[in-house]
């Protein structure tokens, strides 16, 4: 090769090499704004500090030890749900005292002690407080429904919800670690715990021994792991025993609310169980902790696939910013973000939902922004139980005779020939 040629091929690296490097910083300049507002947006991990001093302060309260911290039975008997007793644990002055005495009269509410930490870590009126405390606005609220996902016209069989051709539901419980205030079934939730009887269970495993399309079981409630472990492995050595069952999926909110429910006992029965699918409902980087943690990895490790179904809250998470950590820490404790939920139009619930524009800006400013793990599929329940719609930002302009008008995640639009033709 000539001197000539190679100083060419020199030349030639440079110049590509230059063209990266532009683009590199075009990229960084990209996520430099989320970089430095990353740091006011906490994880669970990042404020362990302030977690544990509202631990000790509950701990002493209830004069337990950390024994009793870590039992789940303990930390359901010991549910915050009464407002003179939270004013005793945060500074309340008397008409939040009364606010939340008010709207318990209407609507029950009732926090675990680890949730409440967490709250209290926090901050009054910070995220997590918003998910777990009542507010006087749930009683504002005349708008909204009971049953917006006419759920009462869906159930064929007792405990069964049927929106889908090959795949239902069976709830099993109204009982929570935590009433969720922007909770979907709060109408459900009544004055007492209740577990469905076990007749109600025979007829929903009874309909879907019946009905062979049905290939997918969801588990739910309330919370579906608050059934006793007995049940849990009777209801799905159930389902094991129905050959068309070809996975189960479990409803739960306990590894965020309550994670101390995941223990080496419960493990070992879904272990029993494979494939067993578990969403659970992260809302804000605050709720990953690192019992959170724990409680995945022993999920993880039972050969559970974890999946996050988050809620998009006003004044919760309907920033781009806060879902992208949200999503970023999950991943870190091994759960998928699956779906972004548009919040349903409950009754008691109003203030906590946002514009559909909202939910669309922060998907548009995921693609692209973040790796495609940490992306979930943003949906809206149709009304009256025709099933979840996905919603995307325009990414296709036009779409005619194999060639379409792209918009990428940056914006640039773009002919592509679809069979790659000029």
């Amino acid at each position: 090769m000539s001197v000539y040629l190679q100083h060419e091929e020199v030349q030639l690296e440079q110049n590509k090499r230059m063209i990266a490097l532009k683009r590199a910083r075009e990229l960084k300049s990209r996520i430099s704004g989320y970089l430095s507002n990353k740091a006011n947006i906490p994880n669970g991990f990042e404020v362990q500090g302030e977690y544990n001093r509202a631990k000790d302060k509950l701990m002493k309260f209830f004069q337990a030890g950390e024994e009793q911290w870590n039992d789940w039975h303990w930390q359901m008997a010991n549910r915050i749900r009464d407002a003179r007793v939270l004013s005793q644990l945060v500074d309340l002055d008397p008409e939040e005292i009364n606010a939340i005495e008010r709207v318990g009269r209407q609507y029950r509410w009732a926090v675990s002690p680890y949730y409440m930490a967490l709250a209290m870590a926090g901050g009054v009126k910070g995220p997590i407080w918003l998910q777990a405390v009542p507010s006087i606005e749930e009683i504002k609220d005349c708008s909204g429904l009971e049953d917006p996902m006419g759920e009462e016209f869906t159930s064929p069989a007792p405990g069964i919800t049927r929106r889908y051709p090959d795949r239902l539901i069976i709830n099993v419980t109204n009982q929570c670690a935590m009433y969720c205030r922007h909770c979907q079934r709060r109408r459900n939730i009544g004055e007492i715990d209740v577990h469905k009887p076990r007749k109600v269970l025979e007829a929903a495993l009874q309909y879907v021994r019946e009905n062979e399309e049905i290939r997918d079981v969801l588990i739910t409630g309330g919370d579906a792991l608050l059934l006793p472990d007995k049940q849990i492995d009777w209801l799905l050595s159930e389902l094991d025993n129905i050959p068309h069952v070809e996975i189960k999926r479990i409803g739960t909110r306990t590894p965020v609310t309550m994670p101390q429910r995941i223990t080496p006992e419960l493990c070992a029965i879904l272990e029993s169980h494979p494939p067993i699918y578990i969403n659970s409902q992260f809302n804000h980087p605050l709720e990953v902790t690192p019992e959170a943690k724990k409680a995945c990895d022993m999920l993880v490790k039972a050969g559970v696939v974890l999946g996050n179904q988050a809620v998009l809250l006003k004044n919760i998470n309907n920033n781009p910013d806060v879902m992208k950590r949200l999503n970023q820490s999950l991943l870190q404790i091994r759960v998928r973000p699956y779906y972004i939920f548009h919040a349903k139009a409950v009754k008691g619930t109003r203030h906590f939902i946002t514009g559909v524009d909202e939910g669309i800006t922060i998907m548009d400013q995921l693609r692209g922004y973040t790796s495609g793990l940490a992306v979930p599929t943003y949906i809206i329940n149709a009304p009256n139980g025709y099933g979840k719609t996905p919603v995307l930002p325009q990414y296709i302009i036009e779409n005619k005779n194999n060639h379409v008008t792209l918009r990428t995640w940056e914006k640039r639009i773009i002919p592509y020939n679809v069979k790659g033709k000029p």
